[in-house]
């Protein structure tokens, strides 16, 4: 039987606080297209859980929550994150739309007490505990590894502290036997804190040869710490924006890993490589994405940033999000993916929809195509109309310099080639070997074109790089 169902993630994280109801939601993806999916939820431990609803029907492809609820309790868990005592069994099985049950939840429970054993889908979902409350219990007692455990699943918890908390964590770490251990997992977490409190130290600890031991610049601390000021000083300096510590990360890298958005603004804005790997092949975007870092997303592809890039094992950061279960992320490259694919293919309407929906208008495809690029060499002129209603830049480059003008002068479609010249577009945009729209033209034999691109004042010059006899290598576009 093929899977019905997919778990947001095979583990639920529990913020927890004593003496209080504490909640996390889970998120079930159906997927069965033919018929509705019947799911159950059962505890090994009902005494401390509440779930709601704990029975209930996700519609063909769509998507259902629950919600968790730990009881108050007036005591710390005996092990935590991880609570190997604590579980939870989900039960699916596809429901029939004639099926006489009702969908209430005490009759969805007794329709799956009828089922045979072998005729239900069964998902186990783990239980970790975590929170600013433990995390603090963690570092008090010197607990490394469930310090390095909490800060593994919840990647912005150190940078969502106030600035009294952050310094607050970080003396108490100081205190510690183990305190350049804690203290050092703390700062990598992405432990927000003043410049003068690192410069100086925090007690007796000096943080100073941690960052060179790593091969850090003065960037990268600013950076990883998101001290957004002293980037943006670094950054005055004219210094090199792209420096690698010894796993080949930049100062992008690390600003976009630990969330720090602002920082990883000034640095693009100042020709930071957007699309440089590691030494694990990966990049700032795969890095956010994996992180489930949606807005830290969503700027880098704004920005340009290749979501294609494979790392080392061949995955991007569409691989890493979705093996991750991070949706929301998900869903931000796919409406990417998707938008560049119906500008290809002409469908208007599903590119409004998916551009009403939030899909990037920067988003790009292995080749750099956007879809104003995708559009133009295909001639759908009304599309290119819509995208450039939708303030799409019109000087937009592929990997090899050429604009959508070039592409829909390739393609041989002069009425795209009008709209965009009436839209503004640059009749003598050059390509990164010098080539112009009216130089392409007449390389193909396109007279019509050469002559409106003429009329419109396109420049006769010859290219800046290409020799005459790349005319003979160009041929008309393949239209298939």
């Amino acid at each position: 039987m093929e899977r019905l169902v997919e778990l947001s993630d095979t583990e639920v994280r529990i913020d927890f606080l004593l003496y209080s109801k504490c909640r996390a939601t889970v998120r079930l993806r159906s997927l069965c297209a033919t018929a509705p999916v019947a799911f159950k939820i059962q505890t090994s431990s009902p005494h401390k859980f509440l779930v709601n609803p704990p029975t209930g029907l996700i519609s063909p492809l769509s998507f259902a929550t629950f919600q968790i609820v730990l009881r108050p309790q007036n005591q710390l868990p005996p092990t935590f994150p991880r609570s190997p005592s604590d579980r939870f069994l989900i039960k699916t099985a596809p429901f029939a739309s004639n099926s006489p049950c009702s969908t209430h939840p005490d009759s969805l429970a007794s329709w799956f007490s009828s089922l045979p054993l072998d005729s239900t889908q069964d998902f186990k979902l783990k239980v970790a505990f975590v929170g600013p409350f433990l995390l603090r219990h963690a570092v008090s007692c010197g607990d490394a590894d469930s310090v390095k455990n909490i800060l593994k699943r919840q990647k912005t918890i150190l940078s969502e502290l106030t600035q009294r908390d952050a310094e607050s964590l970080l003396r108490v770490a100081t205190e510690l036997d183990n305190s350049e251990v804690v203290v050092n997992l703390l700062l990598e977490g992405g432990l927000k804190i003043d410049a003068c409190v690192t410069a100086g130290g925090v007690g007796s600890y000096q943080v100073d040869p941690r960052w060179e031991s790593k091969g850090w610049s003065d960037l990268h601390v600013a950076a990883a710490l998101d001290r957004a000021d002293d980037v943006l000083d670094l950054l005055k300096g004219s210094g090199p924006l792209d420096l690698r510590d010894k796993e080949g990360r930049t100062p992008l890298h690390l600003a976009s890993s630990r969330g720090n958005i602002k920082c990883a603004k000034l640095l693009v804005e100042s020709d930071a490589d957007k699309d440089a790997k590691s030494k694990d092949g990966r990049t700032a975007l795969y890095r956010a994405a994996a992180n489930g870092d949606r807005r830290m997303v969503e700027m880098l592809i704004d920005v340009g940033a290749d979501p294609t890039i494979p790392d080392d094992r061949g995955r991007s950061a569409m691989d890493a999000a979705r093996d991750k279960g991070h949706e929301e992320v998900v869903e931000v490259l796919q409406c990417g993916e998707l938008a560049l694919m119906a500008a290809r293919r002409g469908e208007l309407e599903s590119l409004e929809s998916l551009l009403r929906r939030g899909a990037s208008l920067k988003y790009r495809d292995q080749y750099g195509f956007t879809a104003l690029h995708a559009a133009a060499v295909k001639g759908h002129t009304d599309i290119v109309s819509m995208l450039v209603e939708f303030g799409v830049d019109l000087e937009c480059q592929d990997n090899e310099g050429h604009s959508p003008l070039h592409l829909a002068v390739e393609g041989g479609h002069i009425e795209t080639v009008e709209v965009l010249i009436n839209r503004g577009a640059n009749v003598n945009a050059r390509s990164n070997r010098g080539a112009t729209p009216l130089y392409m033209a007449k390389a193909i034999g396109y007279d019509d074109i050469s002559q409106f691109l003429v009329d419109r004042g396109a420049s006769s010059s010859p290219p800046l790089s290409l020799p005459s006899s790349s005319f003979l290598t160009l041929q008309p576009i393949n239209q298939s």
